[in-house]
């Protein structure tokens, strides 16, 4: 009884984060985008599937953050023989080992770079074999816009992003960086998918941009495998992925499957009976 009011109460502190977070960032671009939009055309309050992405946009982070700590307990448990609610919180509170004796700052941009690396690869991997029936789901989205951000199949999320936490929290860095971290990547990721047509100039390969992001999720023959990085373009220019074509705008998205359901629960079970 105590584990499930504990469970709720995180699901609740969640959705209690998620949502003032997600109000300013639909004000904040639906005025940008009234201006700089990429494709002019229906705001993003009128997409005809806003109520999938609505859905997912609240579900991410409940999954990722129950998951998350699910995996850290288990790995603790198993990588170094830590049991115990006090252990665990000591364990944990401050990290472990060399990376834990850095400071804050340096660990949360380790954090972040080493982050990017992996899910640069592990993004590659997604596009290929039978993981793209999994990851297809987010590029379903025709209407792309900042709320597709966290439309991200549980596998998907599990084998990518979560894993990528779990890995790099275990190896000693401390979670106090998701202070930092969580909000500039919640941000970062509706950014890059938000309906605006900027390239940042010369920054544009230093950060991922939104045009930068939206060629990736244009069809095969465009663009759609290419633009792995989340956040550093550096990845896709090291490893010859990298497409900004000068002067151009893309204009169509999706991902190239009219088999693809568009309600949420027909979509977490697409990949298992299609």
């Amino acid at each position: 009884m105590n584990l499930l009011i504990d469970v709720m109460m995180m699901m609740g502190e969640t959705l209690l984060k998620v949502l003032p977070v997600t109000l300013v960032l639909a004000i904040v671009f639906s005025v940008l985008s009234s201006v700089w939009a990429c494709n002019p055309g229906t705001p993003w309050w009128r997409k005809s599937d806003l109520v999938t992405d609505i859905v997912y946009w609240f579900f991410v982070p409940l999954f990722g953050r129950t998951l998350r700590i699910g995996l850290l307990v288990l790995g603790a448990s198993v990588l170094f023989n830590v049991k115990g609610a006090d252990e665990l919180i000591a364990f944990y509170d401050n990290g472990h080992g060399p990376l834990s004796t850095l400071p804050l700052a340096v660990q949360a941009v380790l954090f972040v770079v080493a982050s990017d690396f992996m899910l640069y690869w592990s993004h590659r991997v997604f596009h290929g074999g039978e993981f793209w029936k999994y990851h297809a789901i987010h590029h379903a989205p025709e209407e792309l816009d900042w709320i597709s951000a966290a439309r991200f199949h549980p596998v998907n999320l599990f084998l990518g992003t979560i894993a990528a936490d779990v890995i790099l929290l275990l190896a000693g860095i401390s979670p106090n960086v998701m202070i930092w971290v969580g909000p500039f990547t919640m941000f970062h990721s509706a950014f890059v998918h938000a309906n605006l047509n900027w390239t940042l100039g010369p920054l544009k390969y230093v950060i991922a941009t939104p045009v930068f992001h939206r060629w990736h999720h244009t069809s095969l023959s465009e663009g759609g495998n290419t633009n792995f990085a989340g956040t550093f373009p550096i990845w896709d220019i090291l490893f010859g992925t990298y497409r900004m074509p000068e002067g151009q705008l893309p204009q169509k998205y999706g991902a190239d499957d009219d088999r693809i359901p568009v309600s949420f629960g027909a979509q977490i079970l697409h990949p298992f009976i299609q």
